[in-house]
């Protein structure tokens, strides 16, 4: 999301998900289906159950956009819903869902994390992404986020960032959210981050040109009360471009500059020597002096 107005909404393409245990280890995929509660005759759309000769046709429970529409799972009614500015609060009254067993998996899931990673292209204007939980959508002009599904009033969003980079990476980089972990010790809140990103140009020796972006990044945490969700839970990243760009080059050293340099070193080493070796003999014609009068003890 930009400040052009473009928006992506539930980003799939270059991003790739992971589900994790409270340890930290992948999860391997279910099939879906697993765990629901079976149901042989589902709800048509007219009321009535599935027989062996009928082609199913869900309904929409009112969300229908044409008497044509049909909802065969939990999320085209999820999606039909969210259409209408809708909130479905009880997944369970859902024939598609209690048949799914939507709650169900939502629950098992309770204690999991997610590993993201992959890349976006965006616009060169001031913007954000951001990962929260529920399903994201646009509604009369406010993107807004459904987390009743999950009929929580606390979400944990601590984080680490193994990696986050604006561009190819080139010689001298530092990226000062690599490595960065954050351990959340309120309820829920939202977690943000400030990036002011610099165009940057590397070449070096060879010629060889990178186009790519240094950034740097302030932090802030917004909690919410407890038990009222009055900011939207997830981690926010918001980004602007500098007017400025900054140019790295490499160049060979030329001969004269080398030469330079050793006779600098050089005239270094002597003129501590100097130094050191006249300290040396005024300190001992000193003491020599003290000798011969017998005032050195």
């Amino acid at each position: 999301m930009d400040i052009s107005g473009e928006q992506h909404l539930d980003v799939k393409h270059d991003i790739f998900k992971k589900r994790l245990d409270s340890q930290g280890n992948v999860i391997e995929s279910r099939q879906d289906g697993i765990g629901a509660p079976k149901i042989d005759k589902p709800l048509q759309r007219h009321g009535g159950r599935l027989e062996h000769n009928e082609t199913y046709c869900g309904s929409c429970y009112g969300a229908e956009s044409s008497d044509e529409d049909c909802c065969n799972n939990c999320e085209e009614v999820r999606e039909a819903y969210r259409k209408k500015g809708w909130a479905l609060s009880n997944p369970d009254l859902i024939d598609q869902c209690k048949r799914e067993g939507f709650l169900q998996r939502i629950k098992e899931e309770e204690g999991e994390g997610c590993n993201i990673y992959g890349f976006l292209e965006v616009n060169k204007v001031a913007g954000n992404f951001h990962f929260a939980p529920g399903k994201s959508f646009h509604q009369s002009g406010v993107h807004v986020h459904d987390i009743l599904a999950f009929q929580r009033d606390s979400f944990n969003i601590s984080h680490k960032i193994n990696k986050l980079a604006f561009g190819e990476h080139f010689p001298g980089v530092v990226n000062p959210l690599d490595g960065v972990r954050w351990t959340q010790e309120t309820p829920s809140g939202m977690y943000q981050y400030f990036i002011k990103v610099v165009p940057t140009v590397y070449t070096d020796v060879s010629g060889h040109t990178i186009q790519s972006n240094q950034f740097s990044v302030t932090e802030h945490f917004r909690s919410s009360e407890q038990g009222r969700l009055q900011t939207l839970p997830g981690v926010f990243f918001f980004y602007d471009l500098s007017p400025i760009k900054v140019t790295f080059t490499e160049e060979h050293v030329s001969f004269l500059h080398f030469l330079t340099n050793v006779c600098a070193i050089v005239g270094g080493v002597f003129t501590v020597s100097g130094i050191i070796d006249a300290f040396i003999y005024h300190g001992q014609r000193a003491i020599k002096k003290k000798i011969e009068i017998g005032k050195f003890s």
